[in-house]
């Protein structure tokens, strides 16, 4: 969701210059002001979320390259960009977490705590 100033200067003064495959919108300004860069901004889809951006569109939005990067080709291996869900509801909860209903699998009793050892006692001068 952006905001009514943010939509209204994008109409005004912003150019889109691509989408990534979230379906964030990136943008450009047009007539930059003199002796400035132009600046460059994001209307993401859904939330706005910073790290929703993929790495590819990422570089170009702080000027790290003035050519946006294609989309990368992913290996088999590799799975799509997400974004951080830390914080969220769909956030990682460990087992026995407040959220989870606070309850644990019990031990299975191969954990030992480690206490160090007493120091041997120094010999005494005569």
């Amino acid at each position: 969701m952006t905001t009514l100033g943010t939509r209204l200067f994008t109409y005004l003064r912003g150019r889109e210059v691509g989408r990534d495959s979230a379906g964030n919108r990136y943008f450009v300004e047009r007539r930059p002001r003199r002796g400035a860069a132009a600046r460059r901004w994001v209307i993401y889809r859904g939330e706005a979320e910073a790290s929703a951006v993929p790495p590819e569109w990422h570089a170009w939005l702080h000027f790290t390259t003035d050519e946006k990067l294609p989309e990368a080709k992913r290996r088999p291996w590799q799975k799509p960009h997400l974004a951080n869900l830390t914080g969220s509801a769909a956030g990682y909860r460990p087992p026995g977490h407040d959220y989870a209903g606070g309850v644990r699998a019990a031990a299975t009793g191969d954990y030992e705590a480690w206490a160090p050892e007493p120091a041997p006692a120094a010999p005494r001068g005569r």
